[in-house]
């Protein structure tokens, strides 16, 4: 493998070119990134089918593909027949010649798929899930010591669901360990097979109690590929996620990935250790709110499931919805939101079984793409639902740590706070950023903007922005090796930032005063009117340009700074600019058919979401 440039141990100058892949489940995505000037920016991108499947079995024939459209896109010369040239000969006076780095992320052939074992499933059975949803696996089921199966119901589930990797936790340090050893047999007896390669044993990552060690080792050493770690719950009131994720990818890289076809001629081109896609979205996501200070939350909705990632006060989370997407998972997004929540978003008035054929028909079809506004329509407002559902999800599971005991005060005990009470705080939020198709390649940015903040319901002030091009994954990867190269790239290229939506909090009835509002725009006018109930508007703010605003409002409604209380921020401007949302939160919509579609109709011309909503 290629020395990282750049590593302690090496002596090669600073990255100026780089290549990068992505090698999706159904599309393999290359991005040039190059240094200009003092910045790096990405420059050209390619993109080929993924050929993990017959007739070709090898994964980098789709690298090399989209590499050497890049390659005719840019007039550098970067493939040597199947080899990748590195490092870049600019050094030799060839500029136009080689790269620096190859570097790569995978979610092929279905992504990381865990299974999680823990002694009580609330506490050191929820750790465990958050240790390997943030290493970016799909977590397929749960068990533990008093999840309520019965021994042979648990052996049966861990041989039928044929896991990549079981990640096992439970117990303190120092504690007792007869229900560790317990889920241990029940694994053994369970003789699980891996869903790649007939020939080797399945991966699991002890991450318990240390004290269990012994006997882990051998009721399971002859019969899995046994990796031992730290505790991810040494004390109770303590996670220690980062060593079971660190060697979830090391065991990935190592194990899983070499019996993909193709993987092992893939990690011997990368001059980096190979991510899993979503590993790497939550490494950029983490890596900019670290440096930015800010609290974020993002979301990447694909076909197939829904991935969440969080950062407050500097506590990462991501949990993935594996049955809400917007293709292949789009019947289940029906099935949990319900047709009536669905409804509820479209502007204008369907038959419902029409309705439920036009989602049976993206199911069945998943490749195809709205051909008019009302498919359009449609389309984004079973979005909504999919973005709401799997936030909820999210904060269910981005939670402190429960069975730890608190000091309390009297106002504590009013308040009912609690140890597993959720680290999402909406008015605390900072920025919200989207990816994925229905938000990336919306044809209008206000589409993608009123998706989210219908969805999300911020609360108070809060930037939103889109990723432009879905090249998260490759920045994700090249943040571990050159920071700045991948934040230069995210800021510039990556991230569009679409404005900043301001909403109070409280109800009232429509027409009635919400808070009085000042914005002084920067060209030095100043507008002075009052935000009503059921008002949705809409100013033009530049990107890169702020504005101050001022909220006064009524005596029940919230601002950020307690009912009542008057409110001045500074406010960043983006493609859409500035939303004022007066419609309440919680928002509700009318109960009555022709005035929801109404109220959304009024909403959708207000701020252009489409050319027109009257029907």
């Amino acid at each position: 493998m290629t020395a990282v440039p750049g590593a302690p141990d090496s002596p090669a100058p600073p990255l100026t070119v780089i290549v990068a892949t992505d090698c999706g489940s159904t599309t393999t995505k290359a991005i040039l990134i190059e240094k200009i000037g003092d910045e790096y920016r990405q420059t050209y991108r390619g993109e080929a089918p993924t050929t993990v499947e017959a007739p070709f079995e090898d994964v980098t024939r789709g690298v090399l593909n989209a590499i050497a459209e890049i390659e005719e896109l840019s007039g550098r010369k970067i493939l040597d027949g199947d080899r990748i040239i590195t490092p870049n000969r600019a050094a030799q006076g060839d500029p136009k010649t080689g790269v620096d780095i190859y570097i790569s992320t995978s979610s092929a052939g279905g992504g990381l798929q865990m299974m999680v074992t823990g002694v009580v499933q609330n506490m050191t059975g929820e750790s465990a899930q958050r240790a390997a949803l943030g290493a970016g696996a799909i977590v397929i089921d749960v068990l533990a010591s008093n999840d309520g199966r019965l021994p042979h119901e648990k052996i049966e589930r861990i041989r039928s669901m044929r896991p990549d990797m079981i990640l096992m936790s439970g117990g303190t340090d120092g504690g007792a360990v007869t229900h560790v050893v317990e889920m241990a047999e029940y694994v053994a007896a369970a003789e699980p097979r891996p869903r790649f390669g007939a020939t080797y044993k399945l991966p699991l990552i002890y991450a318990g109690n240390k004290d269990a060690r012994p006997q882990i080792a051998s009721v399971l050493g002859d019969k899995t590929a046994l990796v031992i770690t730290e505790n991810i719950r040494p004390v109770l009131e303590r996670e220690n996620l980062a060593p079971a994720r660190d060697k979830i990818h090391d065991v990935f890289l190592e194990h899983v990935m070499q019996q993909a076809p193709g993987y092992k001629k893939l990690i011997d081109m990368a001059g980096a250790p190979i991510m899993p896609t979503p590993a790497a979205v939550g490494v950029i996501m983490e890596t900019i709110a670290k440096r930015e200070r800010l609290n974020l939350i993002g979301v990447d909705i694909g076909g197939a499931t829904t991935d969440v990632f969080s950062v407050f006060g500097g506590v990462f989370n991501r949990t993935v919805s594996a049955n809400l997407g917007m293709s292949y998972s789009i019947s289940n997004v029906l099935a949990e939101a319900g047709l009536a929540n669905i409804m509820r978003w479209v502007p204008f008035t369907i038959d419902e079984q029409a309705l439920r054929n036009r989602i049976k028909n993206k199911m069945v079809r998943p490749t195809t793409i709205p051909q008019t506004l009302d498919e359009l329509q449609i389309e984004h407002a079973i979005s909504r639902e999919a973005l709401r559902l799997a936030l909820i999800h999210h904060k269910s599971l981005a939670t402190a740590l429960k069975g730890v005991q608190q000091e309390r005060t009297i106002s504590d005990v009013f308040e009912q706070q609690q140890s597993g009470r959720t680290l999402i705080d909406m008015l605390k939020l900072d920025l919200i950023v989207g990816s994925g198709g229905i938000l990336s390649h919306a044809p209008r940015r206000i589409q993608s903007m009123l998706m989210m903040v219908d969805a999300y319901e911020p609360l108070g002030f809060t930037m939103l922005s889109v990723d432009s091009i879905f090249m998260m994954p490759h920045l994700g990867v090249l943040s571990t090796i050159d920071e700045k190269a991948a934040t230069d790239v995210f800021v510039r290229d990556c991230m569009i930032y679409l404005g900043t939506c301001v909403a109070p909090i409280g109800q009232g009835q429509e027409g009635e005063v919400c808070a009085e509002c000042e914005i002084a725009f920067p060209d030095g006018r100043t507008v002075r009117e009052p935000l009503k109930y059921g008002d949705l508007k809409r100013y033009p703010l530049e990107l890169g340009k702020k504005a101050s605003v001022t909220l006064k409002p009524a005596k029940t409604v919230n601002a950020g700074a307690g009912p009542g209380a008057a409110v001045t921020r500074e406010v960043h401007g983006g493609v859409v600019g500035l939303l004022l949302d007066g419609r309440g939160r919680p928002l509700q919509l009318p109960k009555d058919d022709a005035a929801r579609v109404a109220a959304l109709t009024k909403w959708f011309n207000a701020v252009g979401l489409y050319p027109t909503c009257d029907q």
